[in-house]
């Protein structure tokens, strides 16, 4: 029953991990295109008084913690197979960082393919809420990791289901070898 009261607790910090992970990943595109923010983002999300690095990372929270919700209606019944209260919660939070760390790989790898692909001169002229934009070409580079991100959580979740079968099997071996060292004293 312990393992079922887990459930909402696993939902919020899963939507941690998502939020902080958005507030994160919105630090290295602030750092390739600010104008991704200044001229686009900041408008988008009603946050136009903020210019830095902290509206980029407010942006990257309200962007990414619903993700957690997401996440976790795969997941975190899945994770009901991993055996014992204490290694279902531990376990479900390792399984957390795992799609993290997937979706930041992907949206990595994204931009440095488009560090290599996008052109200056090919990549064309953006404007956003009227805004024109001075460097298409770190803007495309910025969206681009955005947009690859949210395919890095689809594949994070892939991942972090892989991730639960290990500790499934992990953990019950585990167990297993306990039960045969009990019975053997």
């Amino acid at each position: 029953m312990l393992k079922y009261s887990l459930i909402p607790v696993l939902f919020v910090v899963a939507c941690i991990f998502a939020g902080v992970y958005g507030a994160i990943h919105n630090q290295i595109s602030y750092t390739v295109a600010p104008e991704y923010f200044t001229k686009f983002k900041f408008h988008q999300f009603g946050l136009i008084h903020f210019q830095d690095r902290i509206g980029a990372a407010i942006v990257g929270w309200n962007a990414a913690w619903w993700m957690g919700v997401i996440i976790g209606i795969v997941l975190i019944p899945l994770g009901l197979l991993i055996p014992g209260n204490a290694n279902y919660l531990w376990g479900m939070i390792r399984v957390f960082g795992i799609v993290a760390i997937t979706t930041l790989i992907v949206g990595l790898v994204a931009l440095a393919i488009a560090f290599a692909t996008v052109d200056p001169e090919t990549v064309g002229e953006f404007t956003r809420y009227d805004n024109e934009i001075t460097d298409d070409a770190a803007f495309a580079r910025a969206g681009t990791m955005h947009n690859f991100s949210y395919f890095g959580g689809l594949i994070g979740i892939i991942t972090g289901a892989i991730a639960v079968f290990w500790q499934r099997k992990r953990y019950a071996k585990i167990e297993s070898q306990l039960e045969t060292q009990q019975n053997a004293t």
